[in-house]
């Protein structure tokens, strides 16, 4: 079996200095813990060991740096302006109507008020309506079980922004 060359966007990933890399990572997690992790078990040969590393960086994360991570999401149905990552991921709520719009944000605040942080979704290929309906659903959830579906939403949704971080010339 003839090897296979790493893809340029991970050779490109691998060969950036500390710092850049780290500022890189940032854009895919805000969890400086999750970013030093990843750094500390670069070079990656395939996209697949980067996407094992970060899994098993997110598994490691404690409460505050999930809280950390957390702090770099917008609440669903806000985009941050200028930020084409949360206004792609967030596509499903673009079209929403404007009842969608403000149940979402009721929502969302009482989710806040429970659970002191945002409602944390992989939103990417999601209606408006399916995150509407898991917030209701999650929002019942105990502190802990909540902890644990964010820390596997955050994980979702670091594998599709590394895998864009990849793709990005």
């Amino acid at each position: 079996m003839k090897p296979t060359s790493t893809p340029p966007g991970l050779a490109r990933l691998n060969a950036l200095e500390e710092r850049a890399a780290l500022a890189a990572l940032h854009e895919a997690c805000a969890s400086t813990a999750w970013g030093r992790r990843l750094l500390a078990t670069r070079p990656y040969a395939t996209p697949e060991d980067l996407y094992a590393a970060s899994d098993a960086a997110v598994a490691e994360l404690t409460a505050e740096d999930l809280r950390e991570a957390m702090a770099g999401h917008p609440p669903i149905g806000r985009p941050r302006p200028g930020d084409p990552a949360s206004a792609r991921e967030q596509r499903g709520m673009a079209g929403a109507s404007e009842e969608l719009k403000a149940e979402m944000l009721d929502l969302n605040l009482a989710y806040q008020d429970r659970f002191g942080h945002v409602f944390l979704i992989c939103a990417t290929g999601r209606t408006g309506e399916q995150m509407r309906d898991a917030l209701k659903e999650r929002i019942g959830n105990s502190p802990e079980r909540e902890r644990e579906i964010v820390r596997t939403e955050l994980g979702r949704i670091n594998r599709i922004r590394l895998a864009r971080l990849l793709e990005e010339d």
